[in-house]
């Protein structure tokens, strides 16, 4: 080989594919191939951090604002147990 040190194995473990081109994920900083770079792709543990999607209240249908660095999930169940304007029945 002329050029060992060219390249980088994709960080994905059930992949491990040498790749010339490699994506470093911007969340974990992990370098993936074409086939595993989406933060969907590898399973990315950090991609909440990037994520800016608004979560809605399944009970009540409002938009939940989640500041940067927070799980949705936490602060929807959070909203629901305090916050919620839903009533049943």
């Amino acid at each position: 080989m002329e050029f060992p040190d060219l390249g980088k194995h994709c960080s994905e473990p059930t992949c491990k594919q040498l790749d010339f081109l490699p994506i470093t994920c911007d969340a974990c900083k992990q370098d993936f191939c074409k086939d595993h770079f989406s933060y969907v792709g590898h399973k990315c543990p950090f991609a909440f951090k990037k994520d800016v999607q608004v979560p809605v209240c399944p009970l009540c249908n409002a938009p939940i604002p989640v500041k940067r660095g927070e799980i949705p999930d936490v602060v929807v169940g959070e909203h629901m147990d305090r916050d919620c304007t839903f009533h049943p029945g």
